[in-house]
This record gives C-alpha cells, structure tokens and sequence, in this order.
C-alpha cells in the first residue's frame, strides 16, 4: 500500500468542506419545537423543546460538507432552531484551526485527518462527533478505455491537493492495485480544482480527479468527459470495512462538558438537517447558492454524488478510525504524528 510521501503535511484541508463568508447571524429563543422527525432522531433523550438554546459559534468551508449544513444555518436566521448558530463559511482551513485552538469556535466541520491534527495540537480538548461526508472524489476520462485502476498505468492523472488527503489517497489506491505511483503514472498537480478543468477541456484525451462539485462542473464544460471510477466505492473493494471520510464535525470538549443538553439538540438539528439536505434536492441547491457555496445548478446535479451523511456511535469511530490509518501509512503528519487514541471520539453518556 504504501510508500512514503515526499511532502510534509500543510493540513489536509480537502477541496470540499463548508463556506466562505464570515457572518454571524440571528438563531431561536429556545422555545421553537422541531418537526417530528427531527424529535425522532433525539439522540440525548430529551426533547428538543424543553432545552434553553444557547449561542453556539460554528465555522465551515467551502465545498461539499456545507451542504448538510445550509438547512441548519436557514432555520437559526428564521428563528426556529433551538440553539442560535453563529456561523462563518471559509474558503481554507487556517482561520478554522486558529479558531478551534483559540476557543473562540465551539464546533466546526473540518477535513477528518485536520480533527486528529487538532487533536494533538489542543492535547486532547477537541473530539470528534460525527462524520457528515463520505467520499467525493472521482476519477474523470476522456478519449481513454478505462475499465480498472490498473489501466491508469502510463497515464498522466491531473488533480489538486498535493501534500494533501487527496494525493495520500490517489496514491493508496494506485499503489494497492499493483501501480508505483512514482515511477507507472504521472500526478500532476494544480493549485485549484478550476485549473484541473480548464486544461483537460482543451485535450483530446485526459484523466483527472476531481472532487465534487468540480465533477459535475466540468462535465458541463466539456460533454465529452465522464467517470470513470468512483474513489470511494474504489476504496471500498480494498476493504469493505473502510472508507473515504472526507469531513467530519468537531467540537471542543470544554464547550460540550459546560452546555451538554444544547450540544445533544445541535447534533439533532444537524442530523435534521443532513437528512433534510438528502431527501430535498432542489430547495437544498437553493439554499447553497444562497450562501455562496456554488451555483444552484451545480449543486442540484452535485448533492447525490457528495455523499453528504451523518453517522456517529461506533460506526463513526470504525470509519475514522480506519481511514486515519491509511493517512498515517502513507504520512505520519498527516494525522498530526501519530494517531489519535480514543479520546478523540465524542461518545454521548
């Protein structure tokens, strides 16, 4: 599987997770009752309605993982979510990290191997509670016959994210199906997703990966492209037990242990919200628009290949778990040195 990166770690911030704004913005008395499905998904056994809501400050970036939350962050400026969300949409994972270490966030939805480097950097004071996108990476072609990884052999792969998650896990993938990613193929990189697509609309023929929802972006740029893998279930045949874990939701412990009942019912509100997300296209591509994250139309074609999720308990921990150990095999600082223990999974008592 694996071979030692020549690139240090500048974190892993992979090319999707929230928003780029810096807006705080109004939330609920505490008073508002939720739908019933929502109160259905109450994970601390208390009803949402009888807690007081407090002022929560949440950060994420732009791309795929803010899409579980924009349902969430529409529902705290009308007023009707338990707790008021103060929420900052950016495009990199810099001021999310001085944040979090800073205690001036309480939660924020980060790349999965940046929650385990901020693990090491706060000495255990932040965990991680939930996972809320799975893989949204895919492997384009145009004018080649693709069939398995295998054939990428000789072929010259243009993507983003070196240093990166994205490169540790292009490299995991072609070095378990028999490639030498150093010396069968040809990676090159580029600073921005938008570079990767301008040049390989201008070939004749071309492989790329991309990221949702660049996929679909390009797609529309040139009719000629399609996939031809899917990263994630790519993965998956290596072992059925792991996965691609794109984003994850942290929350300082400090934060957790002084407000338990208003973090129970933002994790149902969050839930709520992801589900809401999944089941609800069209509103919920609006509603990324509205908040600058991509064009509705991308995101109406995006949102079912994003993989956007929300899965805690056990399952959380076998996915993170499994995934941060691939990252830490192919660079130990990516994960921060050394993975985490246990301590970094929020568990609800």
């Amino acid at each position: 599987m694996k071979k030692k990166l020549l690139s240090l770690l500048l974190i892993g911030v992979m090319i999707f997770t929230l928003t780029a704004c810096g807006s705080s913005k109004s939330g609920s008395d505490g008073t508002t009752t939720t739908d019933e499905a929502f109160a259905a998904e109450n994970t601390s056994g208390t009803e949402s309605a009888a807690v007081e809501g407090c002022d929560i400050n949440i950060a994420s970036l732009k791309g795929p993982t803010s899409i579980g939350l924009v349902k969430l962050f529409s529902d705290s400026d009308e007023g009707t979510t338990v707790n008021k969300y103060n929420y900052s949409i950016y495009g990199t994972a810099d001021e999310i990290s001085t944040g979090i270490v800073k205690g001036e966030l309480d939660a924020a939805a980060v790349p999965c191997n940046l929650a385990s480097v901020l693990y090491h950097k706060t000495e255990g004071e932040i965990v991680i509670a939930a996972v809320n996108t799975l893989g949204v990476l895919y492997i384009l072609e145009k004018g080649e016959n693709l069939s398995e990884i295998s054939d990428l052999k000789g072929k010259t792969i243009y993507t983003t994210g070196q240093g990166t998650t994205p490169e540790y896990t292009l490299r995991y993938l072609l070095s378990e199906n028999g490639l030498d990613p150093d010396n069968d193929v040809t990676i090159q990189f580029y600073s921005e997703a938008s570079e990767v697509v301008s040049t390989i609309s201008t070939m004749e023929s071309a492989v790329a990966m991309l990221p949702q929802p660049y996929v679909t972006v390009a797609q529309n740029t040139d009719e000629n492209l399609s996939v031809a893998f899917d990263v994630t279930e790519e993965w998956e045949k290596l072992d059925e037990s792991s996965t691609v874990v794109t984003g994850v939701l942290i929350a300082r412990k400090a934060f957790i242990e002084e407000h338990p009942e208003q973090f129970a019912a933002f994790l149902e509100e969050y839930r709520a919200s992801t589900e809401f997300a999944n089941a609800n296209v069209d509103e919920t591509a609006e509603l990324v628009e509205s908040f600058d994250i991509f064009k509705a139309a991308i995101a109406q074609k995006a949102i079912p290949a994003c993989n956007v999720t929300f899965i805690t308990g056990s399952d959380m921990v076998e996915k993170v778990s499994s995934y941060l150990e691939v990252l830490y095999d192919a660079s130990p600082s990516s994960v921060g040195g050394a993975l985490p223990n246990d301590g970094i999974y929020y568990s609800a008592e």
